[in-house]
């Protein structure tokens, strides 16, 4: 696949897969700004693929999220805050420890979403990587990975916002339309 966009079985064209890492269980603006990043990739005719969304395991998961994401192209990366610590010591016992106190909390998004972002980077396809605000660590740090970390977008952008959001997602596009070509 990938050297002429072929017309699909309905009459339109084969849209290129793309790999989303998205816990499954968000609250409602998780679900919204969700939306907002799937209505952009449908726009430039890529195609969502998504282990429990998607495509539905016949393996452990581990395995299957390995076998979707060799057939896609690119990949997106949405760290949405699932996890809140309002109390905590980080690297306890070192010279770096660090309290974590009652005025503050740490957020963390799913383990998943470190696990498919280091597969998709290993299969070196195209990432795009979005975290919320509070949420770091792993592929969130900035400089881990050659990929900026842009902030999820928001649940209901203005025409202005979207556009910046859109251009993110053109530049981006750009490196997976020339992976799916190149196949």
């Amino acid at each position: 696949m990938g050297n002429d966009q072929a017309e699909g079985a309905i009459g339109g064209k084969m849209r290129i897969p793309v790999f989303v890492s998205s816990p499954t269980k968000l609250n409602d603006q998780q679900e919204k700004s969700r939306g907002v990043v799937l209505e952009i990739l449908n726009e430039l005719q890529l195609e969502p693929r998504a282990l429990g969304r998607s495509d539905y395991p016949k393996d452990v998961p581990l395995k299957e999220v390995y076998a979707i994401a060799r057939h896609c192209h690119g990949g997106v990366i949405l760290g949405y805050e699932q996890f809140v610590a309002t109390s905590g010591i980080w690297k306890r016992g070192t010279a770096e420890e660090i309290k974590v106190s009652r005025s503050g909390s740490v957020s963390f998004p799913t383990p998943w979403n470190q696990l498919k972002a280091g597969i998709l980077f290993g299969l070196r396809l195209p990432l795009l990587i979005f975290r919320e605000r509070d949420v770091f660590g792993g592929v969130f740090d900035v400089g881990t990975t050659e990929v900026f970390v842009h902030e999820t977008p928001p649940d209901n952008p203005t025409q202005s916002q979207r556009g910046e959001i859109k251009e993110v997602f053109l530049k981006w596009y750009s490196q997976v339309s020339r992976n799916y070509y190149a196949d």
